[in-house]
């Protein structure tokens, strides 16, 4: 076992090389799922599709819809979109409060209702006496909350990516979101394999890395340590 003078006195890379070594030892990995990739390819067919499709029918409205037009259970739409913002709020209090990592989603959806509420707010009310209060309440309440949250769902991805980033061993600092990587267990990906260090591509390298760090910790303290872990002082 390791002394706290022993871990301080490894190299940086060392460290993180045990660290990756007993992460992987000590993580349950499930088998990976054979038919995860197979679907990961028809949803990004079907996001194709779904762009392509609603741009035509965007298309298509903006030719045929009319100018005004008098809709039914207005009351009942806005009562419930106000009623769905309210349990937006709630749940993100919530899970701020508790420090869950469900907090991220909560915020994303936030936002989203926050900016579709400015916009039919102030689309709707063109022209009309209330549109200088919705475009104020937009501007001033809605789109700043918005931002708000899309930032604080930001920062906290962007905390989780680094952690990870970490265990990995990656030189430099964490990239960007739209950069990053997803961190996952996809077929043919072990979890062992998110935490190798860039030169490690096999998986002997990352079973040597545990050995490099003990030696290294050994030659410091005048220690020569053998595979079984047994020990003899240094002459």
């Amino acid at each position: 076992m390791f002394s706290e003078d022993q871990l301080r006195s490894m190299s940086e890379h060392e460290r993180l090389s045990l660290l990756r070594t007993l992460v992987a030892m000590s993580s349950q990995v499930s088998a990976p799922d054979p038919h995860a990739e197979r679907r990961r390819t028809i949803f990004l067919v079907a996001v194709v599709i779904c762009c392509i499709a609603l741009a035509a029918w965007i298309g298509v409205l903006a030719v045929t819809l009319p100018r005004y037009y008098r809709a039914g259970g207005w009351r009942g739409a806005w009562v419930g979109f106000d009623l769905a913002e309210l349990a937006a709020f709630a749940v993100t209090g919530w899970a701020a409060w508790r420090r869950r990592q469900i907090l991220i989603i909560c915020l994303v959806v936030l936002a989203t209702l926050l900016c579709c509420d400015a916009w039919f707010d102030v689309v709707l009310n063109a022209r009309t006496s209330g549109f200088m209060v919705s475009l104020l309440s937009a501007l001033l309440i809605e789109l700043p909350l918005a931002a708000v949250a899309i930032f604080g769902a930001r920062r906290l991805l962007r905390s989780a990516y680094a952690a990870s980033w970490l265990y990995r061993g990656q030189p430099g600092s964490v990239p960007a979101l739209w950069r990053a990587d997803l961190v996952s267990n996809l077929p043919g990906n072990h979890l062992r394999d998110i935490f190798c260090a860039p030169d490690a591509a096999s998986p002997d390298a990352a079973d040597s890395a545990p050995d490099e760090a003990v030696r290294g910790a050994g030659s410091r303290d005048g220690v020569s340590r053998s595979p079984g872990g047994s020990g003899r002082a240094g002459r």
